[in-house]
């Protein structure tokens, strides 16, 4: 039988000696672990002759109570000191001037950055429309017919809901905006687009901006002037720039912009396939179905809009060539644009 009056004493003594976590767990072990000597005399209770069960039990428990109470505050107390142990360690004094930071913005970011300011500076606005789009928004109202191979399911993300899809482009923010505002309209819609496709120069989301221009006197020439003065202002050089006859749903006539390969400077090379030039948008004239159906009086008014991916300008002003680098966090290759 164990003395209470014993125990309560030495195991006080002991918790108040504790000075660490580890030590005080080591004494509840010793007390109230399985083989511990509370626990032990509350199973030998059965071996206690039955007049003295009871008063011995109560006084067990109460024993048991009493070291719980006294381990928890225990407990307590060496946390608050090493709480206080660590604030005193790791205070740092603000006022001591930081480090300079070596953390950057990621290529895209820097990238889409540099566009929007240029355009901004040519007097453009900025929308953003919401990448769940409506397949009116996206499609029909684009001029983009129900037998175009663009809505079949390889290529587009539809979601479960009737009429719903990941948009394909950022042209459904253009409409969007003709929707809501009468020309004059001169802005930029850049975002986040989505496609099933997948290799090292596509990614079924990436980034794309598209600008719209609408108004009374909007024309091929002026269309033609903008992209060349962005494109040369972006690469911060003089560069090259062709407009080749080409077919989008949306604009009539249209074209896609080619700008001299920046790496051969037209000799011919790997990256642009012998041919000297590299693809960076497609543009046109806005075809006047799309302005009739977003309520624009084509007798007065009449537009261009250009497009162009994020990814795409990045690797050509970067030197990058597989796109999945910006998408993989490889901190080596994020180092490099410090």
């Amino acid at each position: 039988m164990l003395d209470p009056i014993q125990v309560r004493k030495r195991a006080e003594e002991e918790i108040k000696r504790a000075d660490n976590l580890q030590r005080l767990f080591e004494i509840k072990a010793k007390y109230l672990g399985k083989e511990g000597l509370i626990t032990l005399a509350l199973k030998g209770i059965k071996d206690i002759p039955q007049e003295n069960r009871k008063e011995y039990g109560s006084q067990i428990n109460t024993l048991k109570e009493v070291i719980e109470n006294l381990l928890r505050e225990k407990e307590s107390e060496l946390k608050e000191r090493e709480i206080s142990r660590k604030l005193s360690q790791d205070w740092v004094d603000m006022s001591i001037p930081l480090e300079p930071l070596v953390g950057t913005l990621h290529p895209l970011t820097q990238t889409l950055s540099k566009i929007k300011e240029i355009f901004v500076s040519m007097g453009f606005s900025i929308f953003e429309g919401p990448e769940i789009e409506l397949e009116a928004y996206n499609f029909d109202l684009l001029n983009i017919p129900k037998e175009h191979p663009a809505r079949d399911m390889q290529d587009t993300f539809y979601l479960n809901m009737d009429g719903y899809l990941l948009r394909t482009h950022t042209s459904p923010a253009q409409i969007r905006v003709m929707l809501s505002q009468k020309p004059p309209i001169q802005v930029i819609a850049p975002g986040k687009v989505y496609r099933r496709d997948d290799d090292p120069t596509h990614s079924p989301m990436f980034h794309q901006v598209e600008g719209l221009v609408v108004n009374e006197y909007a024309n091929f020439r002026h269309m033609k002037y903008t992209i060349e003065t962005f494109l040369r202002t972006f690469f911060e050089k003089e560069v090259p720039v062709r407009f080749r006859a080409s077919y989008f749903p949306f604009t009539e006539p249209s074209a896609e912009v080619d700008i001299g390969c920046i790496i051969c400077h037209g000799m011919g090379c790997r990256v642009c396939k012998g041919s000297g030039w590299l693809e960076v948008m497609g543009c046109g004239m806005v075809h006047p179905s799309v302005l009739e159906n977003c309520q624009i009086d084509t007798d007065i008014y009449q537009g261009f809009a250009f497009g162009m991916g994020v990814e795409r300008l990045s690797m050509l002003y970067f030197g990058i060539d597989n796109i999945r680098l910006f998408y993989e966090n490889d901190l080596r290759f994020l180092r490099q644009f410090l």
